[in-house]
């Protein structure tokens, strides 16, 4: 009995996707897509060369591309939360900002600000950008 060549990429497939279930790695999920990819152009009629050219290329291009985007997410650094949230949102000056205070309407609230830079100075329905978040206070330009 032989076996067809596709038949061995779907079992290589599912033997990557094994280690990604018990360890968590989504390295292994992307070698097991490359492989899944193999059987594809290997049921195509394509040769044994162009099969592990398409998995490697498959493989290293979900790697290089979904790699970065799911280890952003893993860190926390995509999803910005609480004061962080609010930097580089832009803000209504409510009463005059300078550099030693004012207030700004953020994100609904109304929030006490300065200027970022202290000889710079907005006046009321100024629209400023948030630098950053002092305590309670939003440094704004």
């Amino acid at each position: 009995m032989d076996i067809d060549a596709w038949v061995w990429w779907l079992i290589g497939a599912v033997g990557l996707g094994i280690p990604l279930v018990l360890t968590a790695m989504p390295e292994f999920g992307m070698f097991s897509v490359g492989a899944v990819a193999g059987a594809v152009t290997a049921a195509l009629g394509f040769g044994v060369v162009a099969q592990v050219i398409v998995f490697v290329a498959v493989s290293v291009a979900l790697i290089a591309v979904v790699r970065p985007i799911a280890a952003r997410h893993r860190d926390g650094r995509g999803l910005a939360t609480g004061v962080d949230a609010l930097k580089g949102r832009q803000a209504v000056v409510t009463e005059r900002v300078d550099g030693s205070g004012g207030r700004i309407k953020l994100a609904g609230e109304i929030w006490s600000a300065r200027a970022l830079d202290a000889g710079q100075t907005f006046e009321p329905g100024d629209q400023v950008d948030v630098v950053e978040i002092d305590g309670a206070t939003a440094v704004v330009m």
